[in-house]
């Protein structure tokens, strides 16, 4: 299973980026997907998950109302839509694939990881 994942980068506060997480490997249609984000000697936060279809949202409540979540099952892709970011959003973002079809904030769920993606907010 391979996650590839891309889109960070360095953004002046209030601006906007946008993740995407490739995914192969897995019957990518039939998994919820997660993001999360680390600092380093930070534990690993929940950001946003997505369900099997797309019916079904949710986020981290220190990104919501400002970060979306979203799939292209044809695509086999997972996006996230980052606006008004501030300098707390620094953390490189990571990308996963739940080991079922549901919703879940649990980092447990995920079974696959990909390598993550820096996104740099400066203060």
């Amino acid at each position: 299973v391979q996650l590839q994942a891309s889109g960070g980068g360095l953004v002046q506060p209030g601006g906007s980026l946008r993740l995407s997480c490739a995914v192969s490997g897995v019957i990518f249609s039939t998994h919820a997907m997660g993001w999360f984000r680390q600092v380093p000697g930070k534990e690993r936060e929940f950001v946003a998950t997505i369900n099997w279809n797309g019916g079904n949202l949710y986020y981290g409540d220190s990104v919501k109302g400002r970060f979306t979540i979203s799939r292209d099952n044809a695509k086999n892709t997972v996006y996230l839509q980052m606006n008004s970011l501030k300098p707390e959003d620094t953390a490189v973002y990571y990308c996963a694939v739940s080991r079922g079809a549901s919703v879940t904030s649990r980092s447990s769920a995920y079974a696959y990881w990909g390598q993550g993606t820096q996104v740099t907010v400066p203060a």
